[in-house]
């Protein structure tokens, strides 16, 4: 996909992956909408940043998405913006340690909220202008939708709804609009990982690295440019899902 001069809304790409994945898709020519709700401060870096060199384009659009109007509020505020929308990354999310039998209700609803509503509401909000544009749709679950984390059973649920959301909309919405998903691993430690959980976490996967978010935009990437694939979750992972 030839992303000079298109528009590319990334959710929650103040931080973490997502600022991986706004910066990629900017290194290709993209202009960036770069969504926030808690990290003005790493959103702003991120429109700098691609302000300051030979990417392009980029606004800041800050917004809580558990809130159910804000996803089609966004919309149209990028479009508003920039008068069209070519490519929508769904990155924000909220993962939380929740084991079983401590699990509150609020906590529930504000992750399903997040993780799954929004995507949806998202993308449905999106749908018209990105079947103008022929445009694509990329989804960011995690690997905990194909396996089961004790401590994590909500999060797990949301991504694997993600991952049943985005065949669901390649089908709903081809074949103007493609739609795909990513899966990754453990491409960033948690803070409070120690160096010994580190080492165990690089020895038990099969290419022996820990993944970075770098190696999420290059999955993003060549989804976006792999014209005759849809309905697909790539998982980035290292091959730890084949490991047993």
């Amino acid at each position: 996909m030839e992303l000079r001069d298109k528009v590319a809304l990334v959710t929650g790409a103040g931080k973490r992956v997502g600022r991986a994945l706004a910066l990629a898709l900017a290194e290709r020519g993209a202009t960036l909408a770069v969504h926030y709700n808690e990290t003005a401060k790493g959103a702003q870096e991120v429109v700098d940043a691609i302000a300051g060199g030979t990417r392009g384009r980029a606004q800041a659009f800050g917004g809580d998405l558990t809130r159910a109007e804000e996803p089609s509020r966004l919309i149209q505020r990028v479009v508003d913006a920039y008068g069209t929308l070519d490519v929508l990354v769904n990155s924000a999310a909220l993962m939380a340690r929740t084991p079983f039998g401590t699990v509150d209700p609020a906590d529930w609803d504000r992750m399903f909220a997040l993780n799954l509503r929004a995507p949806f509401l998202l993308s449905q909000a999106a749908a018209p202008h990105l079947k103008r544009s022929r445009g694509v749709i990329i989804n960011i679950a995690d690997l905990s939708a194909f396996e089961t984390w004790p401590a994590y059973i909500p999060h797990g649920l949301t991504k694997s709804g993600v991952v049943h959301l985005t065949r669901s909309l390649a089908h709903v919405l081809a074949p103007e609009v493609r739609v795909n998903g990513i899966a990754p691993g453990t491409v960033l430690l948690p803070e409070n990982f120690s160096a010994a959980e580190a080492e165990h976490l690089r020895t038990t996967t099969p290419l022996q690295r820990q993944g970075t978010p770098g190696d999420v935009a290059s999955a993003m990437l060549f989804l976006l440019d792999a014209e005759y694939i849809t309905g697909e979750t790539i998982i980035v992972d290292g091959g730890r899902h084949v490991r047993r």
